[in-house]
């Protein structure tokens, strides 16, 4: 598995993350082309090779015309939306905007819709943000994983006023993320770079073990001390990685319509969960009640918490975070006399151990065929043995 691992001593922003996927090997002509589809009109992409603090490294930066008029969360949605970019960076890109949008509409105490991106604020966003997840996926890039993250010290002035860092927005989308604070004397991490990398990140702590293909360097805008890049690794995983750490989030209920648990399930993993099941137990008072259970990634946490408040009756929600050991897999389309169906291969090592054919191709050719699903599941496992 190909994985990235960013190193954020020096925080963590938009420019900086794309100008560390460049200096690790993206082609930034490629990655220009990407950008044109999105239609901005006269904007010009720059990366240059800097040295901050003895350190050579990328800066990337978004060069265009400051206008005037603000857009909100609908216009920058439609703008990516409308465009020939792949779908799966259209919808990251659109959870990032939301992740940010509902941060600054909780601080400023005002609805979703009103909240405005600053043109030269929205330019820049849109642009670093879309260049962030192209660059993971033109890199081949199938897991991120993320150290804490420095959030730097003092004050930061925005059009709003001047505030403590981090900068509020950035406080909130960072809640629950192990951030760290030393005294560099100005902002390191950005709205936007929370908000790319709770988005793309499963893990933050410690490096993984991995096989370093190549290592680059982005450059922050502003000068310190210390050397102001983000430092990204990207490489294979062990033969032997097969670990991460999960969420597991619980919650007792015993005042809910048992009908709602198809629709609450349904939402979940909608959400991310990777684990969504219901353990009966016995509550106070000697009521029957239902335990509900959710795996999620890191990343996908606070959304998975907003569904369980919103859609059942719990008051309160248990979250530890565990480590977990898990096969590698694989998927294969299998051709079969009845038609393709398509199986899962886990692997021990580079050894198979269990082989699973997808329960819907089950059902499908089975109502095709005219047969049991019992008969074709069995038939169909005995060819693939």
């Amino acid at each position: 598995m190909r994985v990235a691992y960013f190193d954020c001593f020096s925080g963590i922003s938009g420019d900086m993350i794309t100008g560390s996927l460049i200096d690790a090997g993206l082609d930034f002509n490629e990655l220009n082309a990407e950008i044109k589809k999105l239609g901005l009109g006269n904007v010009e992409l720059k990366a240059s090779r800097v040295v901050k603090q003895n350190i050579a490294s990328t800066s990337f930066s978004v060069i265009f015309e400051e206008q005037k008029h603000h857009r909100n969360l609908d216009d920058l949605n439609a703008l990516v939306e409308n465009t020939p970019i792949d779908q799966d960076i259209k919808e990251k890109a659109k959870e990032v905007f939301l992740k940010i949008a509902v941060a600054e509409a909780k601080i400023h105490n005002m609805p979703l819709d009103k909240v405005h991106f600053h043109e030269i604020g929205a330019i820049d966003t849109i642009v670093d943000v879309v260049a962030a997840f192209t660059g993971f996926k033109k890199l081949g890039i199938e897991k991120v994983f993320c150290s804490r993250l420095n959030v730097g010290s003092g004050f930061v002035t925005f059009s709003h006023g001047k505030f403590p860092v981090p900068a509020p927005a950035t406080a909130e989308i960072l809640k629950d993320i192990p951030i760290y604070s030393t005294d560099s004397g100005g902002e390191l991490v950005t709205p936007t770079g929370a908000a790319i990398i709770t988005t793309i990140a499963e893990e933050f702590g410690d490096m993984p073990s991995l096989r370093t293909q190549s290592i680059g360097y982005g450059a922050g805008t502003r000068d310190f001390e210390h050397p102001n890049v983000l430092r990204l690794y990207v490489g294979e995983t062990d033969a032997d990685a097969g670990s991460d750490n999960v969420f597991v989030m619980e919650t007792n209920i015993d005042d809910m319509n048992p009908q709602f648990y198809d629709h609450v399930t349904e939402r979940l993993y909608g959400e991310g969960a990777l684990e969504v099941f219901l353990t009966g137990i016995q509550m106070k008072k000697n009521r029957p009640g239902t335990k509900l259970t959710i795996l999620a990634a890191p990343a996908h946490k606070d959304r998975l918490l907003q569904v369980i408040f919103r859609e059942t009756t719990s008051i309160g929600v248990r979250i530890r975070q565990e480590s977990r050991k898990i096969l590698e897999r694989q998927i294969r389309i299998v051709d079969t006399p009845y038609g393709p169906v398509k199986a899962k291969i886990s692997y021990y090592g580079d050894q198979p151990v269990n082989t699973k054919i997808e329960y819907d191709d089950l059902k499908k050719l089975a109502a095709e065929n005219g047969k049991s699903i019992k008969q074709i599941s069995s038939e169909l496992y005995a060819i693939l043995e």
